[in-house]
């Protein structure tokens, strides 16, 4: 394989590996889609920054989980 196929191939096991670690955001990303669902309900008001925390832990998560993807750990 070449050089550049031996990338490539790093960057598709990456890649692959992505949704998986995602999933373990599945707590804060559920939070923060209850947190919209509720702002924009009959009566809610959706604004900005009402679900700021919510989505800051579902962004750090994220982070996380691709700063793992990048390295390469399981």
């Amino acid at each position: 394989m070449s050089a550049n196929g031996a990338v490539w191939g790093r960057v598709r096991s990456r890649l692959r590996a992505f949704p998986e670690r995602l999933a373990a955001c599945g707590a804060e990303a559920a939070a923060y889609g209850r947190c919209v669902q509720a702002s924009t309900a009959p009566g809610g008001r959706l604004s900005k920054d009402v679900c700021a925390r919510e989505f800051e832990a579902l962004r750090s998560c994220f982070a996380a989980a691709a700063k793992r993807t990048l390295k390469g750990s399981s």
